[in-house]
């Protein structure tokens, strides 16, 4: 398949991929379509990855998008990954001209552990 134009382009989670994911999946198997390769392990990587369900990863995004020194990349690499510790978010912003004072850091795991409950 050739794509010549984009015809728009949003930032989703890796959560919220898998749930588009298994609705064409359904959509397929209930018209008795058999899923193609490709669709098939873009399925199992959005199931082997996703680590909150859509909702949440979407309403951690979004509060993200709240803070200050927060681009809407790093907030959906952040919901992707759901990171533990400081180390973890200090990888995420390695390339960005700034650093994350302590206090942004750990504002920044409260808003992911809140999220994974």
């Amino acid at each position: 398949m050739i794509v010549k134009q984009v015809q728009s382009e949003e930032l989703l989670t890796v959560s919220e991929v898998k749930e588009i994911l298994n609705d064409i999946m359904e959509e397929r198997t209930e018209r008795g379509e058999e899923l193609g390769y490709e669709l098939r392990k873009a399925i199992n990587h959005a199931d082997m990855f996703a680590k909150i369900n859509a909702e949440k990863s979407r309403e951690l995004v979004n509060k993200l998008l709240e803070l200050e020194k927060m681009k809407p990349e790093i907030a959906i690499h952040i919901a992707d990954i759901v990171p533990q510790s400081r180390d973890e978010l200090r990888a995420l912003y390695a390339k960005e001209r700034f650093t994350l004072t302590e206090e942004e850091l750990d504002a920044i795991l409260n808003l992911v552990l809140e999220s994974m409950e």
